[in-house]
């Protein structure tokens, strides 16, 4: 089955995901971490593309971003994936591919949905066993949402802005937002939206789109067409 196109608007956030290929390590230290962030920050800063979210895992990496243009996100990952491949590969003397493919990215609704995907991102070490709050797990922003550190990777989204009129009224709404969990319908949801390039709206927002992008916006029936009479 051919893949579906890429569906990205400028000014509005996506969830994207990049994973190592064969799901191998992408990282062997925190030293591998911190360099990946420190590039994914040059490579956001040349392209004028937002970052809101972020959780490094072994094996996969999520990103919530606004890029400017349709073309500035696409942009942002192939400088960030070939610049930190081939110092990846350097460092530990290896050769090939890292990554399973290209990335994957799913639009977002950013008014009814931002929040919630920050917190799919934000849980993910959490609901990998490797922490038991996500403020704990080093590689992500869940630390910057709750005042703990700044990040100067992060872009604020003005939906986190809107959860208080003070940082200390933000970071308690956004503390309590990640005490509730992620409910596992919507976990699968996040995750199956970006790694098949879904959008996730509302009914408003997601009908405009599909006049210029049925095959994205609407899922197709698994199998082939059934024959008319």
């Amino acid at each position: 089955m051919a893949r579906l196109p890429r569906l990205i608007l400028p000014d509005q956030p996506h969830h994207i995901i990049l994973r190592g290929n064969n799901r191998q390590a992408i990282f062997y230290s925190d030293f591998d971490r911190e360099h990946l962030l420190a590039t994914l920050k040059e490579a956001s800063a040349q392209y004028r593309v937002a970052i809101h979210a972020y959780v490094l895992m072994d094996n996969h990496l999520h990103l919530l971003a606004t890029p400017p243009t349709a073309e500035a996100l696409s942009r942002m990952m192939q400088s960030l994936g070939r610049r930190y491949v081939g110092w990846f590969n350097a460092r530990h003397q290896r050769s090939g591919t890292l990554w399973e493919g290209r990335f994957r990215a799913g639009l977002i609704e950013g008014e009814r949905h931002l929040l919630a995907c920050m917190r799919y991102i934000e849980m993910n070490p959490v609901r990998a066993g490797l922490c038991a709050e996500p403020a704990q797990w080093p590689w992500s922003s869940a630390a910057h949402h709750l005042g703990l550190v700044r990040s100067p990777l992060v872009a604020e989204h003005e939906m986190y802005w809107s959860l208080g009129n003070t940082p200390f009224d933000r970071e308690h709404a956004y503390r309590e937002f990640l005490a509730e969990g992620v409910p596992a319908a919507e976990k699968a949801h996040f995750t199956d939206a970006a790694l098949r390039g879904r959008p996730i709206g509302s009914e408003a927002f997601l009908k405009p789109l599909s006049i210029e992008h049925a095959a994205v916006v609407h899922k197709r029936p698994r199998g082939r067409p059934r024959k008319t009479t």
